[in-house]
């Protein structure tokens, strides 16, 4: 009934091959688009915006960059809070020495250090892969964040060893604060959006293009896409540029528009496993995955902090943090064995159902 496809004919290889094949999968991202931007921005608290609205784009966003890795090439990766830190760290660099620079610009262009990070990482994936390419990564999230420690030039020699967002104005912004104490939610919320939304449309425009299935083809058999033509050092170094891109603009506004300071160990393994947590119960592989995910692991604290005292049964902090773990390790040991394609594939067999409903098959 809500996904009738009576009357929607395919004509052409350009209509059955369309990112909407169903018209109701176009209207029902255009209602989410207009939530997103025009509905939540203005409805939301404070407390909605620092602790929901932003961190999930964010999350969103860092999951998108660890599934084109992991998800579509099928490289793994545990260092994805390692290459977050050298966006944030290459976005403070840029806006200390050209302070003239904006700072939208100078956060999509942190992404490039870290995707250069990403490559020379990247290399030994043309050697060895599984475990052992895992293990590599894990490697490089424990150099970095030493590195952060050590290098007193990344943050200007302050005796803390953090980095704070200043107070900077944007040309995008209209001319108001974007990063720093000045900068208002509501800003800040646009501009992690606009960033999210431009960076998910250039993935799936990559995924389903030459580039996707060649990443795609690396992870399913790479031995037989070698076979076929496919050059494995581009497409491996390539999934670990694009991933290692977006994954560096998340972790320059994990800092700038969000965190607004961080001291290195805010990059340490446990945010690398975060994202990874976020990616398999979402999905690997799936663009709405990482949004379902971000929206599981970000809201279900508060979920489980708000709805036990307002229910009258308020629970230690201590407790709903091991309950929080309990949680969603327990989801992971689930979606693992029961759905492996996390849940994008769950809403997947919903939407087919609701397209024969209200027949079986």
């Amino acid at each position: 009934m809500f996904y009738r496809t009576a009357g929607q004919f395919k004509t052409t290889y350009r209509d059955d091959q369309a990112l909407f094949p169903i018209r109701q999968d176009a209207v029902l991202v255009a209602v989410i688009l207009i939530l997103a931007w025009a509905v939540f921005p203005f409805i939301a608290t404070e407390f909605a915006f620092q602790t929901l609205l932003i961190p999930i784009l964010i999350y969103s966003l860092a999951a998108l960059g660890l599934n084109v890795l992991t998800g579509y090439a099928g490289q793994l990766s545990l260092g994805t809070a390692a290459f977050m830190g050298v966006g944030a760290y290459a976005c403070y660099k840029m806006l200390t020495i050209m302070p003239w620079l904006d700072p939208i610009v100078a956060i999509l262009l942190s992404g490039f250090f870290s995707a250069g990070v990403g490559v020379m990482f990247g290399i030994p994936s043309l050697r060895i892969k599984g475990f052992y390419l895992a293990i590599a990564t894990l490697a490089a999230q424990f150099f970095l964040v030493w590195l952060f420690e050590k290098w007193a030039w990344l943050y200007n020699y302050n005796a803390s060893g953090a980095i704070q967002a200043p107070n900077i104005t944007s040309v995008f912004s209209g001319g108001t604060y974007v990063s720093g104490p000045l900068a208002t939610s509501f800003t800040q919320y646009y501009m992690v959006l606009g960033i999210t939304t431009l960076l998910t449309i250039l993935t799936i425009n990559l995924t389903r293009g030459t580039l996707g299935r060649t990443w795609k083809a690396t992870r399913d058999m790479d031995f037989a896409a070698e076979l076929i033509g496919i050059n494995l050092m581009r497409s491996k170094l390539s999934a670990f540029a694009v991933s290692s891109y977006i994954v560096g603009v998340a972790g320059a506004l994990f800092v700038f528009m969000w965190r607004g300071a961080a001291e290195p160990n805010l990059f340490d393994i446990p945010l690398s496993f975060t994202i990874l947590f976020i990616a398999i119960i979402g999905g690997l592989g799936s663009i709405l995955g990482n949004y379902l995910g971000a929206i599981l692991i970000v809201g279900l604290p508060v979920v489980l902090n708000t709805v036990p005292a307002a229910l009258g049964l308020p629970l230690e902090s201590a407790f709903v943090e091991h309950l929080n773990l309990m949680i969603v390790g327990g989801l992971i040991i689930f979606f693992l064995i029961v759905e492996p394609h996390g849940l994008a594939r769950l809403w997947g067999l919903a939407r087919q159902k609701l397209i024969v409903w209200p027949f079986p098959y």
